[in-house]
């Protein structure tokens, strides 16, 4: 039996922010946690948001853009949304599900070149990063 907490992590495009959520909660996290990541309009995983990562020793180039529905009939103790539009969206999950919100500046809406966006998936990285440190410290 895993005592590990199950979280999800919703994000409209599953292509920037719930992905660098997953990939760091994983890391930072360890074996506390089982994570998981989607979106309720899934496109593609940027590559700023696996070169953001990579540069802090994270490799997430194998993960994919998935939608919420692979994931209704799952439990989870926690479900994350980390922008608007998909707290509005988000749907129900069996059992007992904690619902945490905390929206971030989308960077993938910005124009530019690579290293002007990668600078932006960036600053998010950090942003995500510090949120997720304190839930590890709460929920850990």
């Amino acid at each position: 039996m895993s005592d590990k907490k199950h979280v999800l992590i919703l994000c409209t495009g599953n292509s920037a922010r719930s992905q660098m959520a997953e990939g760091l909660l994983r890391h930072d996290g360890g074996d506390k946690f089982s994570v998981e990541s989607a979106g309720t309009k899934p496109s593609i995983v940027r590559p700023e948001a696996i070169a953001a990562l990579a540069e802090i020793g994270i490799d997430i180039s194998d993960h994919r853009s998935k939608n919420v529905d692979e994931f209704t009939n799952k439990k989870f103790d926690f479900v994350i949304t980390v922008c608007d539009n998909a707290r509005e969206a988000c749907p129900l999950f069996i059992g007992q599900t904690t619902r945490l919100h905390h929206g971030f500046e989308d960077p993938a809406v910005l124009d530019g070149t690579f290293d002007e966006r990668l600078a932006a998936f960036r600053s998010v990285r950090g942003q995500i990063r510090s949120y997720l440190a304190d839930f590890i410290i709460k929920y850990g």
